[in-house]
């Protein structure tokens, strides 16, 4: 047949031809190379090679294949093993070396805070190249799948849910026992007996949970994950889902949509995490004022209050967990504070001094009232269901309300924050084939996150710059 585009023969012999010609000059693959390249591998903390025995590989060639890795969806040791050898761009980057899966593994499990510590480099990078604006960071959460089933987790609500799952199994099996004893022949003994085997294994299985059971009210957070200790049952988007995981924090700059820092916990909350997510990022953006953006799974007075302190500008909507209001009666922002007096201006118009404080989960509120909501109010019906109506207010309530009005000057806050940081985890979790991740334990989970970050990074700077650029850029 003609007219075809033929190949060239695959025995001819290309001797003129080097491996540098088979990469391109904008092919990421240079930004990699050149990246670790500036790098002071000491200084980040990768140790130098023992003075005797088998040479190792250099921590730059090792670092090189990771980070090409997880900029290529390929994150298993043993497939970047099989990379190694077959991949012309990681050929070009490790010359030619092609470590086995083990020596790959054990390299990021025993750098873990170095390896950590170059994806804080690359943010820096990017600070010195002008890709951080630095200005405004969104800070959002999500959860990611351990190398832990559901079933390998245990907290006393699913075990006292298996245990009725197992007692009801007893249970039936008891009564089927009964129906084969009261049976004659061979084929009743046959059923006696595998009837017989079956209990004993769920006897078995009630004292494991019984034994469990235990050892999770005397743990510390009183849950036990058995694969990996670390993981955490936490909840999930969809309604009554979760998964066994960990939480990754991100700090993404508004905008390039570059992330400045993050952090990997195992609580399935984000109350705890905003003053110290926002510390981060304005340590790594250097500015001395950084608002942050959070969403209301962030709310928590202690943690604004944080903020204020050292200098973070946090804007997060505060849940509206108003029992009255939810009933159809006044809610707590009805109430006007007048802070000349210390005093509160209800619907009414009737003014509610402070009467008593009180300390409540480590804050101090203080209670309003007036007394006129026991003789002349008309609209009580409408306010309370008691005798008179009690507002608290925490001590510090005036950071929150300043938060607010900050909130309410800039009504398209939010939606700042979900286009800026909620398509992060979107890629990140595509990268990963939207599975489970493939190391265990909180410090190998971060090193794992920070590979991810740092190749979403490196992709957001090439993006922006474009290879040429960036490679110069890093080289002046």
């Amino acid at each position: 047949m003609s007219r075809f585009i033929e190949g060239s023969d695959r025995r001819e012999r290309l001797l003129p031809d080097c491996i540098d010609d088979y990469v391109t000059a904008d092919s990421p693959v240079r930004v990699v190379d050149m990246f670790v390249d500036e790098l002071d591998l000491s200084e980040l903390g990768f140790g130098a090679a023992a003075a005797t025995g088998r040479p190792c590989y250099h921590p730059a060639t090792m670092l090189k294949l990771y980070v090409y890795g997880y900029l290529n969806q390929v994150q298993s040791s043993r497939r970047l093993e099989r990379e190694a050898g077959r991949n012309v761009e990681c050929m070009w980057l490790t010359g030619k070396l092609a470590p086995d899966f083990k020596t790959i593994a054990d390299f990021r499990r025993n750098h873990s805070a170095a390896i950590q510590a170059a994806c804080r480099r690359f943010v820096l990078v990017c600070r010195n190249l002008g890709l951080i604006a630095g200005c405004t960071v969104a800070v959002d959460g999500s959860r990611l799948r351990a190398v832990n089933a559901r079933d390998r987790n245990f907290t006393p609500v699913t075990i006292r849910r298996r245990m009725e799952q197992v007692d009801a199994s007893i249970q039936r099996y008891l009564g089927m026992l009964d129906t084969a004893d009261r049976q004659e022949g061979e084929a009743s003994e046959l059923r006696t007996a595998r009837l017989t085997t079956r209990l004993d294994a769920l006897r078995r299985q009630m004292r494991d949970l019984e034994a469990m059971e235990q050892a999770v009210l005397a743990a510390p957070d009183r849950q036990i994950s058995l694969t990996d200790p670390d993981a955490r049952a936490m909840a999930s988007a969809g309604g009554g889902t979760g998964l066994v995981g960990y939480n990754l924090q991100a700090a993404v700059d508004a905008d390039t949509h570059i992330v400045v820092a993050h952090e990997v916990i195992n609580r399935g909350h984000d109350r705890t995490s905003l003053a110290s997510m926002g510390e981060q990022a304005r340590d790594a953006t250097g500015t001395d004022t950084l608002t942050v953006l959070a969403d209301r799974g962030y709310f928590s007075g202690p943690e604004v209050l944080a903020c204020e302190k050292a200098g973070v500008v946090a804007i997060c909507p505060k849940p509206l967990t108003s029992g009255a209001k939810a009933e159809g009666r006044f809610g707590k922002q009805d109430f006007v504070y007048q802070p000349g007096t210390d005093t509160y201006r209800c619907p009414a118009g009737e003014t509610l001094t402070r009467r008593f404080s009180s300390l409540e989960h480590g804050l101090t509120l203080h209670g309003y009232a007036t007394p006129a909501c026991r003789s002349r109010c008309a609209v009580k019906a409408n306010c309370t269901a008691g005798i008179e109506r009690r507002i608290k207010r925490w001590q510090h309530e005036e950071v929150i309300e300043a938060m607010q009005a900050r909130l309410d000057r800039w009504p398209d806050a939010m939606r700042v924050r979900r286009r800026t940081v909620e398509h992060v985890f979107g890629t990140l979790k595509d990268w990963m084939g939207r599975s489970h991740l493939k190391t265990r334990r909180l410090g190998n989970v971060a090193t794992e996150a920070s590979l991810h970050i740092l190749a979403y990074n490196i992709k957001r700077a090439i993006a922006l710059l474009g290879v040429p650029a960036l490679i110069a850029a890093m080289q002046g």
